[in-house]
Formats: C-alpha cells, sequence, structure tokens
C-alpha cells in the first residue's frame, strides 16, 4: 500500500471543507492532532490498520516561533511528540490524490496542506525521520 499523509492547517478552523474533500479523494482514515502530537495521533492511527504498515513522518508543521521556544524548554518537538505540532487533521489517502486533495483544499478554504510523510511496510507504528524538514505555521 502506498499513501500519504497529509496534514491540513485547521488551527482555528471547522473542518466541514476537509471532511467533504476527504470523501472525495478515498481518504483512508484521519484525526485531528491534539495534545499528543503528531507522533501520538499518528502511532494511534498506525496500531489500528488492517495491514502491518508504519506512517514515516518526514515533515513537521509546528506553530511559528515554537522552534525557538523548544530549543529552550525541549518540548520534544522535533520527535514529534510536542503540543506545539497540534491543531491540524492527519489525513491517509492514496499517494496519487494527495496533490490534487491539497490543490482544492486551498481552493475550497484558502489554507494550506502538506505531504508529511508516507506509508511503509512494517510494524504498525508511526516514527519521525532523523531531521525532518519544519514548516512554521
Amino acid at each position: 500500500m502506498r499513501a500519504y499523509r497529509v496534514a491540513c492547517d485547521s488551527m482555528a478552523h471547522l473542518n466541514r471543507s476537509a471532511a467533504k474533500l476527504m470523501h472525495a479523494h478515498k481518504a483512508h482514515a484521519a484525526t485531528d492532532i491534539t495534545g499528543f502530537g503528531i507522533l501520538g495521533h499518528a502511532n494511534n492511527l498506525a496500531s489500528n490498520q488492517t495491514q502491518p504498515v508504519s506512517f514515516r513522518i518526514h515533515t513537521l508543521p509546528v506553530i511559528k516561533g515554537m522552534m525557538q521556544v523548544d530549543k529552550v524548554n525541549n518540548f520534544k518537538l522535533l520527535q514529534g511528540l510536542s503540543a506545539e505540532t497540534s491543531g491540524g487533521l492527519f489525513i491517509c489517502l492514496p499517494k496519487e490524490n494527495a496533490a490534487r486533495f491539497m490543490k482544492d483544499f486551498y481552493e475550497t478554504d484558502g489554507r494550506t496542506c502538506w505531504v508529511v510523510g508516507d506509508v511503509v511496510e512494517c510494524d504498525r507504528k508511526a516514527f519521525v525521520v532523523e531531521s525532518p524538514t519544519i514548516v512554521e505555521v
């Protein structure tokens, strides 16, 4: 199974448009990212998949300015465990649908999405790569 994980900037918006687009683009699963950070929620989704897959997270959308705060307080931001990665949606959809979903989402809501990772066959866990790309939102 090859799919992408897409995170949408919905930190201060309703998710109605995203929900409609998830149906249209054949999303497999989704969750909002709250206090467990992106990794906590990704692990929950990975552990509940029917196939033994893992989610490899290579991009972390974070609240602007939190990288500087993390350097002082070590919120484990780069490990995906901090709440400062929270507020968005973590959506699992077919790889071939990701670009169109993101385009449609931007055209519908004027908000941005990012491909934050991909699916690999493995042990039903999520992990953040060693040096993830940081996107400040």
